[in-house]
């Protein structure tokens, strides 16, 4: 076993190479063929605020990821509450907050919202928002994983005397957490970029900074090529985790 898989590991690192190699050079000739002169030099002297901004948004996106997280997994079980106020304000706030778009909810939940419950914290009334919206789209991924549970397996709880928080917590919860990791890295990625419409409220993030860096550089495409570096160096290793984890909570069928 152990040849074995040291052999598919090196088929995949030998891959891996072949297509950075190519990727590379596809790349190189693109630049190549632009009539671009392109100013590094101009970039470079702002790369401490290019910094900052980055951690701005990894921080910013660390918070509302757990807001997301949190609240989306109350959204979920106040949808399914048999409570009916609490089950028609669960779902009534998750088809509201996904049929709209995130820039204008951060408008209106900003400079309306925010403004009414004397919020003057810009990343403050950020994170909630985006958290907020990504909770929405998170409590029907978590829905889908708890319904994918088999009736056979909610019967056979209450056949050991399990209540409903019970059924929830040895039963549903550690199935339903693998089936929803897939859903959740995907939407938690996509959390990552919606960052960037931060700057609308005034939150100088990454993506507010590159363009002020690249106009006080007078260098309009210089900055977005590590910008794109920056959120991939975000966004993989969330990507790993997530497969990591998904193994780490695989079970037998």
């Amino acid at each position: 076993m152990s040849r074995d898989h040291s052999s598919t590991l090196r088929s995949r690192v030998l891959w891996a190479a072949v297509v950075l190699v190519a990727v590379s050079a596809v790349l190189y000739a693109m630049f190549v063929s632009v009539d671009y002169r392109w100013n590094w030099a101009g970039v470079w002297k702002y790369r401490t605020q290019f910094a900052l901004g980055w951690l701005t948004t990894l921080g910013l996106s660390v918070a509302a990821m757990l807001v997301s997280v949190l609240l989306g997994f109350l959204l979920m079980l106040g949808a399914r509450s048999r409570l009916e106020p609490v089950k028609l304000l669960s779902s009534g706030m998750i088809e509201i907050v996904r049929g709209s778009p995130l820039l204008v909810q951060l408008l209106i939940g900003y400079y309306i919202i925010a403004e009414a419950l004397h919020v003057r914290y810009p990343m403050v009334a950020g994170v909630a928002l985006l958290g907020c919206f990504h909770a929405a789209y998170l409590a029907e991924i978590f829905r889908g994983a708890v319904e994918s549970i088999g009736a056979s397996q909610l019967e056979a709880a209450r056949a050991v005397g399990f209540n409903r928080s019970q059924t929830y917590r040895y039963v549903i919860i550690p199935q339903a957490l693998r089936r929803a990791l897939p859903g959740t890295t995907g939407q938690l990625v996509s959390l990552l970029k919606d960052s960037s419409l931060l700057s609308v409220i005034g939150i100088e993030e990454l993506v507010q900074k590159v363009k002020v860096m690249n106009a006080a550089s007078y260098a309009p495409l210089e900055g977005y090529l590590p910008l794109a570096v920056a959120y991939l160096i975000l966004t993989l290793p969330l990507a790993r985790l997530a497969r990591k984890l998904e193994g780490r909570f695989a079970y037998e069928t």
